[in-house]
């Protein structure tokens, strides 16, 4: 439009037609236009064209820093957010409209829910392994989101408003908000100074023991001093509410002793030991599911390859109206891989289709693969793996690190596991073609994971995978190819005026030759005294 408002400075050239007579007005109003245009200078069309790229420029960096922090378009959200209810794409009256928002609501309800973050049922010792990671490394593992979430979490389950009356406890009580980490170790061997306190020793295991066996044995103190709190707690629980939340918080206390030592157990290789101690833990406190204490169970059974009891864990705990995990879903997928993954072969099942256990396989993969699309890039290792968060976001990206960081060895001790993973698991994705707007057998893809995952996870030096895929937005493309293209023009036509108006009256004439010919047919069809009147009008 530029280049046509430079080719307009020219003298305006009438073409007589015998048949036409154009009044004086038509005349008066082409020669003041061309009288304004002729004076203006080559210098003014490069200013403008100079000005439109400029603008075009900052239009392109605020689309892409609000796509780079929102994952959308600010134009787009604008026209469909504002511009659309006003031209009549929304009906609000309609009743199959209300339908629909209450099912939208109901969605957007379980989004929220399924982003929940949860606590990792795997996850690390500071001292002893995060810790080390950054003596090694110099780089941070943990986030400070995540730090927080288990400051958080340390004080819900080891804490209660009882904790002033025993000095140890009120120390301790102040230490789980400590930011500082020595801080909190010096609040425990200060607590520890008092009297014995199993919460003082836990923190001891958890962040300044620097190996496994050293965080065994404090381990073990703990567990000495928290069977005694629990005990005396037990027999005096019903004597009031104070009381009762005190038992509640030794319960919390020995259940998560009783884990980290089954921890211990696993990592120091003493793994059936480790296996009785959890199955132990589960029949004594079967209502304490916060903990998801069946996830290390299941990666214990795999470890001695013990599959049927695996199978019977799944079948307890992969029940329609209980939470998912990665865990359940891709555990359940390998027991079915294992089945036919020695002989499989994608040449042999193209010839002659897949049988029945073989379809069964590829569906469990597929559920899995629906439930959480992040974890097979971490298996097949097309992604490099980091520790996993202390946090994780189910159906996420750090659920999907957490997952793989335990079970690749399990995946890669089935022979063919992982090659028949590798050739379906991008069929899913052909089931779901619109994952944040309908699934398959899961819940519509949450679109809070990103954000979420970003938060849990160290971006300094990992890339957070995000699924579906962002595309950039037409917007941001349109504007970075009218920048691009505007500045050029500007450039030419600051360095070559008169040969650019040549290119442009060429241009010019080329798109206007059939709009010229039908102009001319029109003249020759109509009237001359209608064509006289219309051009007076």
């Amino acid at each position: 439009m530029l280049f046509l408002a430079y080719v307009l400075r020219i003298p305006f050239r009438y073409t007589d037609n015998p048949r036409a007579a154009p009044g004086p007005a038509m005349f008066g109003t082409e020669s003041s236009l061309s009288m304004f245009l002729n004076t203006l200078t080559p210098k003014f069309y490069v200013a403008l064209t100079g000005t439109s790229s400029l603008i075009s420029g900052l239009i392109l960096i605020f689309e892409w820093w609000y796509f780079r922090k929102y994952g959308t378009s600010f134009i787009e959200q604008v026209s469909v957010s504002h511009l659309r209810p006003l031209l009549g794409g929304v009906d609000n009256s309609s009743p199959n409209n209300s339908n629909t928002s209450n099912g939208d609501a109901d969605t957007n309800r379980q989004s929220v829910s399924e982003c929940k973050v949860w606590r990792n049922p795997l996850n690390l010792f500071r001292g002893a392994e995060y810790n080390r990671y950054t003596w090694v490394t110099g780089r941070e593992p943990l986030t400070y989101y995540d730090m927080n979430l288990s400051a958080q979490d340390h004080q819900t389950f080891f804490t209660c408003d009882s904790d002033h009356i025993r000095p140890a406890d009120a120390i301790m009580q102040k230490a789980w908000r400590e930011r500082n980490p020595q801080a909190r170790i010096s609040a425990a061997h200060e607590a520890l100074e008092l009297e014995d306190c199993a919460t003082a020793y836990i923190l001891l295991a958890e962040e300044e023991a620097t190996t496994i066996v050293e965080a065994e044995k404090l381990f073990k103190q703990a567990l000495k001093v928290g069977e005694g709190c629990y005990r005396r707690s037990q027999q005096l629980q019903h004597h009031g509410s104070q009381y009762e939340a005190q038992h509640r918080r030794d319960t919390n206390v020995l259940v998560y002793i009783k884990r980290r030592l089954a921890m211990c157990s696993r990592k120091l290789g003493r793994t059936k030991e480790a296996v009785k101690m959890m199955r132990d833990l589960m029949k004594e406190f079967p209502l304490l599911s916060m903990f998801n204490i069946h996830e290390n169970l299941l990666e214990s059974l795999l470890e001695l390859q013990n599959y049927a009891d695996v199978q019977a864990v799944l079948a307890k705990y992969d029940d329609i109206s209980l939470p998912k995990s990665a865990t359940i879903c891709y555990t359940a997928a390998l027991l079915k891989a294992r089945a036919v993954s020695d002989k499989f072969s994608p040449e042999a099942a193209s010839r002659r289709g897949l049988s029945t256990a073989e379809m069964n396989a590829v569906e469990a993969i597929h559920r899995a693969v629906e439930f959480n699309p992040h974890v097979p890039k971490y298996l097949l290792e097309m992604k490099s793996l980091i520790l996993p968060p202390e946090h994780i976001l189910k159906r996420g990206d750090s659920e999907a690190i957490a997952y793989a960081f335990f079970h690749l060895q399990h995946w890669k001790r089935v022979e063919g596991a992982l090659n028949l993973l590798h050739c379906t698991w991008e069929g899913t994705f052909r089931m779901i073609p619109y994952p944040l707007e309908k699934g398959h057998l899961f819940y519509p893809y949450p679109i809070c994971t990103e954000t979420a995952d970003r938060e849990l996870l160290p971006t300094v030096f990992h890339e957070v995978s995000v699924y579906p895929k962002k595309e950039l937005p037409f917007f941001i493309l349109f504007t970075a190819g009218l920048c691009s293209f505007t500045a050029m023009l500007a450039l030419l036509t600051h360095q070559f005026p008169e040969l650019m108006g040549v290119f442009a009256k060429a241009f010019l004439s080329t798109l206007f030759a059939p709009l010229n010919f039908i102009m001319d047919k029109v003249e020759s069809i109509l009237p001359s005294g209608l064509w006289h009147q219309l051009t007076r009008i």
